[in-house]
């Protein structure tokens, strides 16, 4: 199945349109195999008979369809582990100590695809109990792609996206057999919350999070909407909250409002010297909704 230039740059164009997300010539290879099932099942010949009937329009909703195949939704439980690993030894301990009177901490998956990173977040709370009793601890998921949020949100996963990134006792331990699969068991399911959106709208509710994770997302963005993503994360952070990007992802050249921590490589904090006059949290996500 092949496709021409002049389809695929359409193809990209909707893309780039709906989420903000580039194909650039490097990855358009992924097209044919990402859009092979949706053909079938919408009973079309070819990708140029797919771009033919979006620009006549004869189908609505097809558009979306093609858009939600296109996203890159790569993910697993405890991806990469070193970032956990960094959470659980500086960042949570850390902030168990700022945080103690009010015993409150917001956490932000954005691009959490299909949930296994807010679910990871999760077990590294449940797996420390003690330490976090009488705390409440608010998990945000979010993502552009509704079929994924629903997904993230049933918490129904297969034996192997369980077994990406679980050991068995985790298994055992944090979920419970079901149709199609494993859910997710509900002491893990109570503090997480899951919404669809995009990265370049406003932040969502409440704001002020203690820490944003942000991994392998701003890649798919172009240079000019990569800065405007970075307003919007350095608006949802707390005054002494951190961001974690992932490993190939730098604030370098891309924003002057954040900083790489020095006591903790692969988080990046706010920076006082560019933050003029250092409105309030608050005011610093009004001012990113505007």
């Amino acid at each position: 199945m092949q496709i021409s230039d002049s389809s695929s740059r359409i193809l990209a164009g909707l893309l780039e349109a709906r989420t903000g997300q580039q194909l650039t010539m490097s990855r358009r290879w992924r097209i044919e195999t990402a859009l092979a099932s949706l053909l079938r099942e919408r009973g079309i010949a070819t990708l140029d008979e797919l771009i033919t009937i979006l620009v006549m329009g004869k189908e609505p909703g097809l558009a979306d369809e093609v858009v939600e195949a296109l996203l890159n939704n790569e993910t697993y439980f405890f991806r990469d582990r070193t970032p956990f690993d960094l959470l659980a030894r500086h960042a949570l301990p850390e902030l168990a100590k700022r945080r103690h009177s009010k015993k409150r901490l917001r956490i932000w998956s954005a691009g959490c695809s299909t949930g296994q990173e807010v679910y990871s977040l999760a077990m590294l709370f449940a797996e420390n109990a003690q330490q976090w009793q009488g705390w409440t601890i608010d998990l945000l998921g979010t993502d552009v792609s509704g079929t994924v949020i629903g997904k993230a949100r049933d918490g129904v996963y297969t034996q192997f996206e369980v077994q990406r990134g679980l050991a068995i006792t985790q298994t055992v331990r944090w979920f419970e057999e079901a149709d199609g699969g494993w859910r997710i068991a509900e002491p893990l399911r109570k503090h997480v919350r899951f919404q669809v959106h995009n990265l370049l709208e406003p932040v969502p509710h409440p704001g002020e999070f203690d820490i944003v994770l942000c991994r392998n997302v701003l890649l798919y963005l172009c240079a000019e909407k990569r800065v405007a993503a970075f307003e919007r994360l350095s608006s949802a952070l707390a005054d002494d909250g951190w961001l974690m990007l992932g490993a190939g992802e730098t604030v370098i050249g891309q924003t002057k409002k954040l900083i790489a921590d020095s006591e903790a490589r692969g988080l990046y904090r706010l920076d006082d010297r560019h933050s003029g006059d250092r409105r309030s949290g608050s005011e610093r996500r009004s001012a990113a909704r505007g």
